[in-house]
């Protein structure tokens, strides 16, 4: 079988490379010529919105999925006239939009921080005065990694945050004092079996996430869980879904869920019987879901922006590097590590170290 996949990134790279021991192969649609994922399939070097490359693509593979949501909601909506396309396209329409997404949360009873719709300084005034200070002001589409963001505090000049943001429609949000954040990475079958990894806890810096923790037997489980069923059976859902959560006083409030393979989960790769990676293309492809059980204590340390001491690295037991072929630059994922110890202790001291 064939998979198209939109995007040539990291994700991708990492998609091609769980689906190749279960014979599957790979054409990535991308606009870059140098995409990291090309030497792992046939690459179809293009704009996403070039309908003679899509129709390319749709005569090339047997079902279409993709690595980010900043991929045109039309293109997505030509291609699933013509083949299968998942996740389905009204989870990227709503992924892609934080006031639809944030309203669709508060719809299905999914706890959210308090938000308010931005479209002009004057709203924005409004919607401060309402909800108060500290907030963040955010672009409903196309933000990720710290970007497309402003931060309010008591004293801020609400213009230049508005200028900041090139008046694009926004979302005013209520600043959360959270005790940390989790995420959960969550399948589900085109016949609608579902499988969840155990939750994961995130750290970011600047803006970009830094390390994730795989957790064993954690009290907010069953509530992530639960959100993540109501959605992904209000949205007939196809895939890998990632939800990321603040938790504040024993409740978990969603922050953001992602429509396909997410950072946060790459420790899945060594520490889950089934990595990510490989149920995403089992449920696209009509394939049961794999075990998402851990097969220890696991976690994730992103590499950005340059590369560490690779001999040094590769002394170090239990631990796993995930290079992408990147040029080296500031602020750029390169890869990233896994470590997968048998006790939470000896995880510790492994990620001291790095």
């Amino acid at each position: 079988m064939k998979i198209g996949i939109l995007g040539g990134g990291q994700l991708a790279r990492m998609l091609a490379l769980s689906g190749y021991p279960l014979g599957f192969e790979f054409v990535f649609l991308c606009p870059v010529p140098d995409a990291c994922a090309a030497a792992l399939g046939e690459h179809l070097c293009a704009d996403f919105e070039d309908q003679a490359a899509l129709q390319q693509l749709a005569k090339k593979v047997d079902v279409v999925t993709y690595e980010f949501e900043s991929v045109p909601a039309d293109s997505v909506a030509y291609l699933n006239e013509k083949l299968p396309v998942y996740p389905p396209p009204l989870a990227l329409a709503t992924a892609r939009d934080r006031l639809l997404e944030k309203n669709l949360f508060n719809e299905l009873g999914i706890n959210t921080a308090a938000f308010v719709a931005v479209n002009s300084l004057a709203d924005l005034e409004e919607a401060v005065a309402k909800i108060g200070l500290p907030a963040i002001l955010k672009t409903r589409t196309l933000g990720y990694d710290g970007k497309g963001q402003q931060r309010l505090f008591a004293g801020s000049k609400l213009k230049d945050a508005w200028d900041g943001l090139h008046h694009a429609a926004a979302i005013l949000e209520g600043f959360v004092g959270f005790e940390r954040e989790v995420s959960i990475i969550a399948v589900r079958s085109a016949s609608g079996e579902m499988a969840f990894y155990p939750l994961t806890e995130n750290k970011h810096e600047d803006g970009i996430l830094h390390l994730s923790t795989s957790l064993r037997d954690d009290p907010m489980q069953t509530l992530a869980e639960d959100y993540a069923q109501r959605l992904l059976e209000h949205l007939d859902y196809v895939g890998v879904l990632a939800i990321e959560f603040f938790q504040l006083d024993g409740q978990l409030l969603v922050n953001e869920m992602a429509p396909r393979v997410h950072n946060s989960g790459h420790w899945t790769i060594e520490g889950a019987v089934t990595s990510q990676f490989e149920n995403h293309l089992r449920a696209i492809t009509g394939l049961p879901p794999g075990s998402t059980a851990l097969t220890g204590h696991s976690a994730m340390l992103n590499i950005i922006g340059e590369l560490p001491d690779i001999r040094t690295l590769l002394n170090m037991p239990n631990t796993h590097l995930h290079l992408y072929g990147k040029a080296a630059r500031a602020g750029r994922k390169l890869g990233h590590i896994t470590v997968c110890t048998e006790s939470e202790a000896s995880l510790k001291k492994l990620l001291a170290q790095l």
